[in-house]
């Protein structure tokens, strides 16, 4: 491959506008990504707080209504699917990683880059904005199901719908100009050396995972362009007839259930589009923190690609009580089984990369382990779920908020603070407070279990997701409160302890322990810019070339116990232990 020649200086960006706001360098356009991304998910994870209170102690708090909390809960769910975990583990590491993975400069087309960014910050503002318009944001629920979406009696049925409907068409545009770079950067600024075979595997993931994304992102699209026109034009793609508040309303003919089969198949591939990258920047944390090369590598690589292959064919296990044929129920339920062969092929590849390594007990490993925790029960809920006959009772209950937090919440923040805490070296120059890292791990690992282990519990006891209050319910013990009540304590008490991280986060920008280049000793390209952390153009004259995998750790006859892909076989051998 061709290599890239260096950077001239008229190229180099100047004053601060050319700098931090209008930067062209993937690196700042990948920390504007990751600091809006957080910005909202904390504000999701406000609103969780306010669920968690009604629902433990009802009636305390005048200010939450039955129609807030159905606001608090769709505003919720939808942010920290899309605007922050999507955002963050692609906008934010594909942006920071792809390029000094592989060995370029830069993402091959900077200002559609930098235009992704701007256009994925205007679909946020525009989010926000429905907290501040008459009628306040949709309280459809976070799966936007019409008909009740876009009818009056549904909180934020106007003026919330519309700007919930637009800032996703908004978001969709930012992602696929981000995809196409993320796509084209990885198949075309390879370094010399660094095959496909070669990448880490944190590029594995976020290179399926963005091709996942460019697949299904467009039937969310033209759902929501849908059902726009349904509410401001009166068409009736999925509203069919309907008498409301004695009136028959001037629609005909719509299937609310097509709306389900587009929104899932782009929502089951979504789980991947989060979870793919996690699995790779896991196995990247794993190898390094164990000194142990990756166990299977070539099985992980495929187990990858066969996950974003078969999540195309899963979509309607989300959809077991909407009265589809018993035969594809059978098909779905079916898939959704075999697609848990290569995801059990990940997990035991990464407890055999764990197996006999020396693991360091690092902050990014407790995370990377707790992970592996995580991700392991989730998944083992999902098997009831996937299974017709055990969700049909289960469907809408406390059960399904309980696995898919687990799955789909849990799991991969786990991993994004575990990449935080590894990468955070590469970004600052800079080391994360270990003891606050380590109080920050406890309290979050276990404060989820004691969230959401009991939410299983409830589900099978039969009480609802989604409910502002179960009142006199026969079926429901009175247990089920106290419960909840327990179970909102535990969420505060996980709330208050990301402000550890935050207050952690912000601290060590300025006042942390000052890294040494590669302080985890990594193999992979990103730890070996001649400047850490890496400027503008990441390489200075040369780009690197690559001689060998991303895993080669504790090599025999090697003098280190790390080798990184850009030394040759008789550098390693001559390197005296310590260098780098």
């Amino acid at each position: 491959m061709k290599e890239i020649q260096p950077i001239a200086d008229d190229h180099q960006p100047s004053g601060f506008f050319a700098k931090y706001v209008w930067s062209l360098d993937h690196k700042v356009i990948a920390i504007q990504y990751s600091i809006t991304a957080i910005f909202v998910g904390l504000i999701a994870l406000v609103l969780s707080a306010l669920m968690r209170l009604q629902l433990g102690f009802p009636d305390h708090f005048s200010f939450i209504d039955p129609s807030s909390y159905l606001q608090y809960v769709t505003m919720h769910g939808i942010i920290m699917v899309i605007y922050l975990l999507t955002a963050l583990l692609l906008g934010g590491f594909g942006n920071y990683l792809i390029p000094l993975m592989i060995g370029a400069r830069d993402m091959v087309f900077p200002y559609l880059n930098m235009l992704s960014f701007w256009t994925y910050l205007v679909s946020v503002i525009v989010l926000i904005s429905s907290f501040f318009v008459t009628g306040g944001p949709t309280g459809a629920g976070w799966t936007l199901y019409p008909p009740q979406a876009i009818l009056q009696g549904t909180p934020g049925a106007d003026n919330g719908i519309l700007l919930m409907l637009l800032s996703l068409a908004i978001f969709i545009v930012a992602f696929t100009m981000g995809g196409l770079n993320y796509v084209t950067t990885i198949l075309q600024a390879r370094t010399r050396g660094m095959t496909l075979m070669r990448m880490p595997l944190t590029l594995w993931g976020i290179f399926i995972a963005t091709i996942l994304g460019l697949l299904a992102f467009p039937a969310l699209l033209v759902s929501a362009i849908m059902m726009l026109f349904d509410k401001l034009l009166g068409t009736s793609f999925f509203m069919p007839a309907i008498l409301s508040l004695g009136e028959n309303l001037d629609y005909t003919g719509g299937s609310p259930i097509l709306f389900q089969h587009l929104f899932w198949f782009f929502g089951h591939p979504e789980v991947y589009i989060v979870a793919l990258p996690a699995f790779g920047m896991v196995s990247d944390v794993i190898a390094t923190h164990a000194r142990k090369n990756i166990f299977g590598y070539r099985m992980m690589v495929w187990a990858i690609v066969a996950i974003g292959g078969l999540s195309f064919v899963v979509w309607a296990h989300h959809m077991y009580v909407s009265g589809m044929n018993p035969y594809f129920g059978f098909f779905f339920a079916t898939t959704t089984l075999i697609i848990a062969v290569p995801t059990a092929l990940k997990v035991y590849n990464w407890l055999l990369t764990l197996w006999r390594g020396n693991i360091h007990f690092t902050v990014p490993m407790f995370f990377a382990i707790g992970f592996i925790f995580t991700f392991t029960h989730g998944g083992l809920t999902g098997l009831f779920l996937g299974n017709v006959v055990v969700d049909l009772p289960l469907s809408d209950t406390f059960f399904v908020v309980a696995h898919f937090h687990m799955v789909m919440g849990v799991s991969p923040i786990m991993v994004l603070f575990a990449a935080i805490y590894h990468w955070f070296p590469l970004v600052t120059g800079r080391m994360l407070h270990t003891g606050l890292g380590k109080l920050h791990f406890w309290v979050t690992f276990l404060g989820t279990y004691a969230i959401y282990l009991p939410m299983h519990y409830l589900g099978f006891l039969g009480v609802p997701r989604r409910y502002f209050a179960l009142g006199d319910t026969a079926f429901i013990p009175d247990s089920t409160q106290t419960l909840n009540a327990g179970i909102t304590v535990a969420a505060l008490i996980v709330g208050v302890g990301q402000l550890i991280f935050i207050f952690n986060l912000i601290w060590s920008v300025r006042h942390g322990k000052v890294s040494v280049a590669n302080p985890w000793q990594a193999t992979s390209l990103e730890w070996q810019t001649p400047q850490c952390p890496p400027v503008h153009g990441n390489w200075g004259d040369n780009v690197p070339v690559v001689y060998r995998w991303a895993y080669d750790y504790s090599v025999p006859g090697h003098k280190t116990d790390f080798t990184p892909q850009n030394k040759t076989d008789a550098e390693s051998l001559l390197t005296d232990k310590g260098e780098q």
